[in-house]
Formats: C-alpha cells, sequence, structure tokens
C-alpha cells in the first residue's frame, strides 16, 4: 500500500457557449444565456497547457494505459442543456420547466445515484457521467467520463476524469473537490487508487494506493462498489468491495473508510452479507452523528467465488443499519424483516437529520411505503421489530402508494420520488415533510412523467439539489439513457 501525493496533469474541457430561451422567473443561478466563449488564451490558462500541441486530436481516453495519468482532452460534443417542455403535461404545475442536460446522439449519460454526493453546497455545480447507465459503468468503457454540470453557466459540461477505471465519486461539503477511484483491481490483486481533483480540473492529486492487503487483514478489494460516500467535515470517505479471492464460498464483502488527511484505510465491516451495501455518511455537522453510516445488509444473498450476485436477498430480506466510520455501535433501523414488510434497497438520510427514510414493500396491504425511522439499539437482525425503535408511516397521507426512489434536499423538508406502475406512466412527485417521527408528509404534487422504460439500466432515480430548487432524473425516452433537470421547483 503506498501513500502518494502530488499534482498529475491538469484536467479540462472547452467551455462551449449556451442559448436557453427561459422564462423571467428563472432561478437566478441558472443562466439564460451562457453566452461567453473563453479566448484561446483563457483557456489554455485554465488547462494548464503550454500550447496546442497538448490538446488530443482524438476522442479522450483511446488508448490511455492503465495507471497513466489522464491526458488533457478537447470535448468535442456541444454542451448545452435543451428545453423539454413536451415532457410537462396539462398537470404539471405552472411555472416549472424540464430540460435535458446530456444530449450526445450515440453514447447514453446518467445521474450518478439518488443518494450520492454530487452536489456543490450552493446548488450550482453537479457530477454525472457519460457512457453510464443508472447504476454505475464499466471500469473497463474507455469512453467514461465523469462530468461538471454548471447549473450556473446554462448547464455547460465539463469532463473531470479521463482514467479508465474511474468510479465512487463524492463532491466535498466545501464543494472544492471531487474525490473518486481509480478501479485496477483483479481477484485478489491489482491495485485501487483514491485521488481528487478541483471541479476547475486543475490540482489533481492521488491520495492513496492500495496494492497490498487491507491493513490487519488478508484480503485484497476487488469488484469495487460504484458509490462512495464523504462525511459531512470531508475527511473521510468510504466504499465498499469483494474481499475474495476467486475460490473461496462464501467469501466476504466489507467496507473500506479511507482517512483523506492521513492517507490510510481501514476494513470497518466485512463479511457474506454486505454484497449491496448503499453506504452513506450522516450529512449532520454534529461531532458524533458525521461517524455515522448508513448501511443495507443483504441476507439471504448468493454470490460464486468470484462475488457475483446470483441472488440480491431471501427469506425475510434484507435490513438496514447505522455504524460508526470506527466499525463501533452498530444500530438498527425498524425496517422490514416481519413476514409482510420488505425493504426494497433505497433508503437515505433525512437532509442533515439524524433520521433516515426508506421506502418499503408490504404484502398486506399491496402498498410500496416511505417509511422514516431513528437508529435503535442492535437486538439482531429483526428490522421493524427492533424493541423500542421509533418509526413513522410518512407515506400514509397518499391514497395507495407505490413509491420506490427518492431523495430529500439539505434541510430535510422536501422530498422527490417516482411513484407507479415504473414504466413509461411512471410518475414523479414533490411532497413536503413534517415534523421527524410525528406527521405524515403533504402536498403531494404531481410533477411529471419521465416516459423511462424503468428497465434496470434506465431507472428514474429522482434527487433534489440541496436547496430544494431543483429536481433531477434520468430518463431513455428519447431511445438512449439521458439526464434530466426540473426547474422552478421554489413556485410549487
Amino acid at each position: 500500500m503506498k501513500m502518494e501525493r502530488g499534482d498529475e496533469a491538469p484536467f479540462s474541457g472547452r467551455q462551449n457557449p449556451c442559448f436557453i430561451r427561459v422564462s423571467s422567473a428563472a432561478e437566478q443561478h441558472f443562466l439564460i444565456e451562457a453566452s461567453r466563449r473563453a479566448s484561446r488564451r483563457t483557456f489554455l490558462r485554465r488547462a494548464g497547457l503550454g500550447g496546442l500541441g497538448a490538446l488530443l486530436s482524438t476522442w479522450p481516453g483511446r488508448g490511455l494505459l492503465l495507471g497513466a495519468a489522464p491526458q488533457p482532452l478537447a470535448v468535442r460534443q456541444t454542451t448545452r442543456a435543451t428545453p423539454r417542455p413536451d415532457l410537462l403535461s396539462a398537470d404539471s404545475p405552472k411555472g416549472i420547466e424540464v430540460f435535458q442536460l446530456t444530449t450526445e446522439p450515440n453514447v447514453p449519460s446518467s445521474h450518478v445515484y439518488m443518494e450520492a454526493p454530487v452536489f456543490t453546497p450552493d446548488s450550482k455545480r453537479l457530477v454525472l457521467h457519460r457512457s453510464a447507465h443508472a447504476h454505475g459503468s464499466s471500469k473497463a468503457d474507455p469512453e467514461h467520463r465523469y462530468l461538471l454540470c454548471d447549473l450556473a453557466n446554462g448547464g455547460a459540461l465539463h469532463p473531470l476524469t479521463a482514467e479508465l477505471g474511474a468510479t465512487g465519486p463524492a463532491v466535498s461539503p466545501d464543494g472544492k473537490y471531487l474525490y473518486y477511484f481509480v478501479n485496477e483491481t483483479e481477484l485478489g490483486g491489482g491495485r485501487l487508487t483514491l485521488k481528487r481533483v478541483k471541479l476547475d480540473g486543475a490540482a489533481r492529486e492521488t491520495i492513496l494506493v492500495v496494492d497490498s492487503p487491507l491493513p490487519g487483514t488478508k484480503y485484497r478489494p476487488s469488484r469495487i462498489y460504484p458509490l462512495s460516500t464523504i462525511s459531512s467535515d470531508g475527511k473521510r470517505v468510504a466504499i465498499s468491495a469483494f474481499l475474495g479471492d476467486g475460490r473461496t464460498e462464501g467469501a466476504p464483502f466489507g467496507l473500506m473508510v479511507f482517512d483523506v488527511q492521513e492517507a490510510t484505510v481501514n476494513l470497518i465491516l466485512q463479511g457474506p452479507t454486505w454484497c449491496n451495501l448503499h453506504p452513506q455518511y450522516c450529512r449532520s455537522r454534529a461531532p458524533d452523528a458525521r461517524h455515522d453510516i448508513l448501511v443495507q445488509e443483504n441476507h439471504g444473498n448468493v454470490c460464486t467465488p468470484t462475488g457475483e450476485v446470483q441472488k440480491l436477498t431471501s427469506g425475510e430480506g434484507a435490513d438496514i443499519h447505522v455504524v460508526r466510520d470506527d466499525g463501533s455501535d452498530f444500530r438498527n433501523l425498524p425496517w422490514g424483516r416481519d413476514g409482510n414488510e420488505f425493504c426494497q434497497g433505497h433508503q437515505c438520510w433525512r437532509g442533515r437529520s439524524t433520521w433516515a427514510i426508506t421506502s418499503t414493500g408490504t404484502q398486506r396491504p399491496r402498498e410500496d411505503q416511505l417509511i422514516e425511522g431513528l437508529p435503535a439499539p442492535h437486538a439482531g437482525h429483526v428490522g421493524r421489530q427492533t424493541p423500542g425503535a421509533c418509526r413513522n408511516d410518512i407515506s400514509r397521507a397518499f391514497p395507495q402508494p407505490h413509491f420506490y426512489h427518492f431523495a430529500t434536499d439539505i434541510a430535510g423538508q422536501r422530498l422527490i420520488s417516482d411513484a407507479g406502475p415504473l414504466g413509461k406512466d411512471a410518475r414523479l412527485f414533490l411532497a413536503e415533510l413534517g415534523q421527524p417521527g410525528k406527521d405524515a408528509a403533504k402536498k403531494f404534487t404531481f410533477l411529471l412523467r419521465p416516459k423511462s422504460s424503468c428497465v434496470k439500466p434506465a431507472h428514474i432515480h429522482p434527487f433534489l439539489s440541496p436547496d430544494g430548487s431543483f429536481g433531477f432524473f434520468n430518463s431513455d425516452e428519447s431511445g438512449l439513457l439521458q439526464a434530466y433537470m426540473i426547474r422552478g421547483l421554489r413556485t410549487i
């Protein structure tokens, strides 16, 4: 394992003008016309290039060597957000607008995931990715890039990564850096690299290279999970992986926590049931809470010795826990595992609070509900039946709820969710949240139908900007998966 720090070649994409006609009530940070084009000299200075010879003339990524520093590149695509009023219906609220953020005709693009930390705190910029699907990307895809979407410049897109195998993005809480991993692992070997880069593409650093067993273990990580999470103080990044050697039955998966200041890593959870962890740091700034990580445990899963998941859950299904990032204080959330209620596998913290929300499926009645809860002491894997636990059905005011994927704003006051039946007729709703543990969500407002097929690679996966003024979703309504945005939610 190596600790490495140092600047690598800066990486920048040319800023293209973007002309978008919008209403006079538009949010001030999504400009009507982003018409300023960077001069050649300004572009070269920002990119840190000495001359045009440093620009690539071919499409970025082809011929990159494993482990090589990302190369500067010029982006050929026109980066502009396209108005899509056709996705609104007569029932959509007045004052909202829809934009398609990605438009490459032959390359699918997607938002990262509902709970992924992809936004700057001012709600002006977010990270998404091209040559990707709703659940990640291929580490062998040379076309994959993480892109910065600049809402303060009409949705202009700027590439942030060029490495083969880039995965697990996390924007720092101060909005200055993108942390990400470069996955060059293989069963029982290879290497995993944690990097960071400023959101202007400069000052790329290698923080830590894992190329030997994790400290105090015999395990080498592989099959790196596509989602990472970062603590609210920006000091720790966590990601999960398979830990098997390719031969051992029942091999474990585990959760790694990286200290970005000390450039160290520790394995805090391990076992065969951690195959789909969905790790999420609590976004609270409280000294204790900012060490808490929300994790998902898939009971009854079936995996091969090489870590391929053949069955996600069985029996009473998954349960959700909270654990400190040193592996201590393992707790339950009061959801599922009672023979009637089953966790879907979608959950998130309610804003910066210590409450969390999940979507469940029940057999009696046949509904898909949104339930919030507080962590309680571990009392076995008993889910809903955890003694003394506090929970609240926030979807109970919605008739026959069928909610699946959702997210809240950073204040924990608004929630966006898709609603079934999943498919071309799936809908998006915005709701207001009341007192935690007591109130049902209210003012469920229909927004639109994304018209996605909702097959797994094209799940809608809606989420909100931190300030709740923008909503985001995926759709393959055009025939190819793309990333979309709703503006004007503060008018509702």
